[in-house]
């Protein structure tokens, strides 16, 4: 009893043991129910998957709220709904890699499971390391904070540059140093193929390997704003880490869901820039204008919510015509 009761980054370890029990409940269940067959998810069943892990996480930030109290379940959801924002715009990425890769439907499913289980290591590392760093020098959350306003400013005025995977250091680097299959085997990520020059069976990646290694990378990317936004919310590490595995455990049904219509979503990172401007800029408010007080959680909340949901509605609407346009036929 004294274990569980012991304080694990400023929070009991019955906690973090009853989140990780979650995780690994969850994940089982994508392995051995969802993910038994190789097929493609429609959309309904994305859909209504994508609304589990939804209220999933909706009812664990009110286990959080009524365990921790009203601003530590403010703090949580905040960072739930950012996180939720940005991979969205992941989703384009993923998507990218997926074609550049020309990974069917059937096999993405697996890629992104594994992946998820990838990013849930990573993330506790860099979330780890970001704590152990802000307790030791609390200045550097001006520095995060810093960062986020120069990125949601340059979010603003960036073009839509896309991404070039198969330039990818990494990808090139793999392709020199292992040996690649030029097709897929299925939802193997390696093989034993015959070597070119000796004939003898050497392992080799198949390009579903290389879309796993292409997206985690990514990932570390978005990481880069995910954590220090959430950081800027709240230093509590539980609320950091769990807001954000929420978030991205769902990913996946969403991604299927969202992956044919992302271009809909287009107007979504300026209403994400803004989030970011505004969440950096609130700790200088709090430290310089409000003389220390902590900025009011609910007003962080609703602010979040609110330009999630205006970028939200009016990308939609203004690209209501967009699908009709994609399926009409061409003349000739």
């Amino acid at each position: 009893m004294e274990f569980l009761s012991a304080d694990w980054l400023g929070t009991p370890a019955w906690f973090w043991l009853a989140f990780i029990a979650l995780v690994v409940a969850l994940t089982a269940f994508d392995l051995g129910i969802l993910n038994k067959e190789n097929k493609e998810m429609g959309i309904g069943e994305s859909l209504k998957l994508s609304a589990l892990y939804i209220g999933i996480a909706m009812a664990f930030g009110a286990w959080v709220w009524a365990a921790k109290g009203g601003e530590a379940g403010l703090q949580y959801y905040t960072g739930f709904f950012i996180e939720k924002a940005l991979s969205i715009d992941n989703i384009f990425v993923i998507s990218l890699i997926f074609a550049t890769f020309a990974i069917p439907p059937r096999y993405q499913y697996r890629a992104l499971l594994w992946g998820i289980v990838a990013v849930i290591v990573l993330r506790g590392i860099m979330i780890a390391g970001g704590a152990a760093l802000v307790t030791e020098y609390e200045w550097l959350l001006y520095v995060f904070a810093a960062f986020l306003v120069f990125t949601g400013i340059k979010m603003l005025f960036a073009g839509d540059k896309p991404m070039d995977v198969a330039g990818n250091p990494v990808v090139k680097w793999l392709s020199r140093h292992i040996p690649i299959t030029n097709e897929l085997h299925g939802e193997k990520f390696f093989v034993r193929v015959p070597d070119s020059k000796t004939g003898k069976l050497v392992l080799a990646a198949t390009p579903l390997f290389l879309a796993l290694v292409v997206i985690n990378l990514a990932d570390l990317v978005f990481a880069v704003d995910s954590v220090p936004a959430i950081f800027a919310i709240t230093t509590d590490t539980f609320i950091v880490y769990t807001s954000n595995i929420m978030a991205i455990l769902g990913l996946r049904a969403l991604y299927f869901a969202l992956s044919a219509m992302v271009h809909r979503f287009h107007y979504l990172k300026y209403a994400l820039a803004l989030v970011l401007v505004f969440i950096g800029s609130k700790i200088f408010v709090a430290d310089f204008i409000l003389g220390g007080d902590k900025f009011p959680p609910l007003i962080s909340l609703g602010v979040t919510v609110a330009l999630i949901a205006g970028g939200i509605i009016w990308s939609l609407v203004k690209t209501r015509g967009d699908d009709a346009i994609d399926a009409a036929p061409s003349a000739h």
